[in-house]
């Protein structure tokens, strides 16, 4: 039986009619080819592609491959802010140049190094491999900042969707680990609940951009038969975290038409609770990823200046 929830933006529900034809709303497990497939073509872009823009190149931190983009010509002496980016994919897809166009634009906008990270994927490596990789990556910035040319005190982490919660939950190790410090952390609707047990949780079925059945599809994947038990660690799914204190202050970002949604303005408000900052975006009519399926629809551009104008703000000196 469908649930009630928000109606979809009008721009937003006519284009979910193709998206829809490429990727069913419904990602089975008979389907994560079919995801990875989409996201290369999509989603990623390729070297050449990224190096029109930027100055990038490829690097090994510490067994994780990572991407260093900077601004064309800039110098590495001249310390500039960080940004830690992991991509999304739910879990089971993506790799460190996938979502480039959310990074290009905000090196358009801010100058700064952004390192993106190659984690590996669900369900081949299941938790802790990609956690461990992310936090692993961010640990290598952090002992190599003046080689990349990073201003250490204005390194943060980013992330959308699955790269939302593995950048939560990297900023969780980063504190409980003794660093490397991080000044933000962006989290554009992040995934970080596996339990399903919010109303937004289950309101999409067969309908929108990762519905209730791909998110129990990305879970298994990354936790197995530990799904939604008791056993979960929140460095898998950080809204299972007890204690949100000592983090950085976060930029949380879901549309009102999407399975995060609840999950997330929970996560910005324990946040608040807990003594720390957050700025929260809910938008109305919003699916996942909406900035991507409409990216010239009025919505997608005012949560794009969003998110460039909490990252002035946080990397201003």
């Amino acid at each position: 039986m469908t649930k009630p929830h928000p109606p979809f933006d009008p721009e937003i529900a006519a284009a979910l009619v193709a998206v829809n034809e490429a990727l069913p709303s419904s990602i089975t497990p008979d389907l994560i080819g079919r995801l990875r497939e989409l996201t290369a073509a999509g989603h990623t872009m390729s070297l050449a592609e990224i190096r029109e823009h930027v100055d990038a190149e490829e690097v090994d931190g510490d067994g994780v491959p990572l991407l260093v983009l900077r601004p064309k010509g800039s110098d590495p002496a001249v310390p500039l802010p960080g940004m830690y980016f992991l991509h999304g994919g739910g879990m089971m897809a993506g790799t460190n140049r996938t979502g480039a166009d959310w990074l290009l634009g905000w090196l358009a906008e801010i100058p700064m190094v952004v390192v993106s990270a190659d984690y590996r994927l669900a369900p081949e490596h299941p938790h802790p491999a990609p956690v461990e990789d992310c936090y692993s990556g961010l640990a290598w910035v952090g002992n190599h900042t003046a080689d990349l040319g990073i201003d250490p005190g204005r390194l943060l982490v980013a992330g959308g969707s699955a790269g939302g919660g593995l950048a939560a939950a990297t900023a969780l190790l980063a504190r409980d680990r003794g660093g490397p410090a991080l000044c933000g952390q962006l989290l554009v609707c992040p995934m970080i609940d596996d339990r399903a047990s919010t109303p937004s949780s289950t309101e999409l079925v067969g309908e929108g951009v990762w519905d209730s059945v791909s998110n129990a599809t990305g879970w298994s994947a990354l936790l197995g038969d530990a799904a939604g038990g008791p056993d979960v660690s929140p460095y898998a799914a950080p809204a299972r975290a007890t204690d949100l204190t000592g983090l950085p202050p976060a930029f949380v970002e879901v549309g009102s038409v999407e399975t995060f949604r609840d999950e997330a303005v929970a996560y910005a408000s324990r946040l608040w609770q807990a003594g720390g900052q957050a700025e929260l975006h809910a938008w109305p009519g919003g699916c996942h990823g909406f900035d991507e399926v409409v990216p010239h629809a009025p919505i997608s551009r005012e949560a794009r200046e969003s998110r460039v104008n909490w990252l002035r703000r946080v990397l201003a000196e």
